[in-house]
């Protein structure tokens, strides 16, 4: 079923994606806790992603870029600030220079990802916090709405592979 809701609240300044599956809590943890399945979905299926790191632990580093129709390979980092195996983690999540290294000139966004169990399925919900108006626009004007939306589209497939051991 993937995406059910997106809630864009433009007062608290956040931006909201609620997704379900037809798979167990673990599983669907599986694709955020395993880089190989992670970059399997992360971006939307015109600009895949690749992680460099990733660190699935509090304090851990994640270091990714997507790559674009036109082979241009804008880059991403989290920082994991929270981790409560499976139900929960957060990260903070910002723009990354040529290095992967965090881009100072744009400041970085909070997110929280849930996951519960739902009628032998899960509910993913996944909330990006922004600090200012700006940085809210400038992230949907980039479509980041459109490209979460289609990301997360691709989980449904990738939960029906089996799981290598």
């Amino acid at each position: 079923m993937t995406v059910v809701s997106i809630d864009k609240d433009t007062t608290a300044l956040t931006l909201t994606f609620v997704a379900e599956f037809d798979a167990t809590v673990e599983r669907v943890w599986q694709l955020w806790e395993d880089p190989r399945q992670l970059e399997r979905w992360w971006g939307p299926p015109n600009y895949p992603a690749t992680f460099e790191q990733h660190e699935f632990v509090t304090g851990g580093t994640s270091k990714y870029y997507m790559t674009t129709p036109e082979g241009e390979k804008p880059r991403g980092w989290w920082t994991i600030t929270v981790i409560e195996a499976p139900h929960r983690f957060e990260f903070d999540d910002g723009f990354a220079d040529d290095n992967g290294d965090p881009d100072p000139a744009i400041e970085p966004g909070h997110a929280v990802v849930t996951l519960e169990s739902i009628d032998g399925g899960t509910r993913m919900t996944t909330t990006s916090y922004f600090t200012s108006e700006e940085q809210f626009n400038r992230v949907l004007a980039m479509g980041m709405e459109e490209g979460m939306r289609d990301a997360m589209g691709q989980i449904d497939e990738l939960l029906l592979e089996p799981v290598a051991r």
